[in-house]
């Protein structure tokens, strides 16, 4: 569904958490769409510096890479495995 010029995303999955609070919020869903198009676009949200920083080393020598966000619902992160296999989304208390 997305694309990201930087790296690959994998499956985009999201977790029964954060599905069922996008079924129940549309508000909350179209957070979770920008979230993801932020995501994309290298801009990881609301992160230290140290870990923007090791994102951007992950850009380059491989690893995982992860985005937090403030939504409705609360915080959520965006995690694509090194691999580049999957994109998960989820809430922390859901990791």
């Amino acid at each position: 569904m997305f694309k990201s010029v930087f790296f690959e995303l994998g499956r985009e999955v999201v977790t029964p958490g954060i599905y069922g609070a996008m079924e129940s919020s549309r508000e909350f869903a179209l957070e979770i769409m920008h979230a993801m198009q932020l995501f994309c676009l290298g801009n990881w949200g609301r992160m230290s510096e140290e870990d923007k920083e090791m994102n951007e080393l992950a850009l380059k020598d491989g690893g995982r890479l992860m985005g937090t966000y403030k939504t409705c619902k609360g915080k959520v992160w965006i995690i694509t495995e090194a691999d580049r296999s999957v994109t998960t989304v989820l809430f922390p208390k859901e990791y």
